[in-house]
């Protein structure tokens, strides 16, 4: 199983007419000098576990994101890609308000 944890991260909401909505994760790194920034999404999320300042994430190929509950923002390295799929997706694709129950969502 493969364990991540951002340095920020969003929730995005996916509404294929005819199928079931579903969600994903889009996680954020800052990177340094020798290596830029990166992000991840996950594969959907298929479980949600809150413990103390995390929630955990659990994905549809096993991975799991370990998301700080401070840390839910858009940054540079993860807002361009978020902005390319809202693009290609317009209004089949949501930003998850920070303040959502994310156990209400599997």
């Amino acid at each position: 199983m493969s364990e991540y944890r951002p340095d920020n991260w969003v929730v995005i909401k996916m509404m294929q007419p005819g199928q079931d909505t579903f969600y994903k994760v889009i996680g954020g790194w800052s990177g340094g000098y020798l290596d830029g920034d990166s992000w991840r999404m996950n594969s959907g999320i298929a479980k949600v576990v809150y413990r103390e300042e995390y929630v955990d994430f659990y994905g549809e190929s096993g991975s799991v994101y370990q998301c700080h509950l401070s840390q839910y923002r858009l940054r540079m390295n993860n807002a361009g890609i978020w902005n390319q799929i809202k693009e290609k997706a317009g209004d089949t694709v949501e930003l998850m308000p920070e303040d959502t129950d994310w156990s209400t969502i599997v």
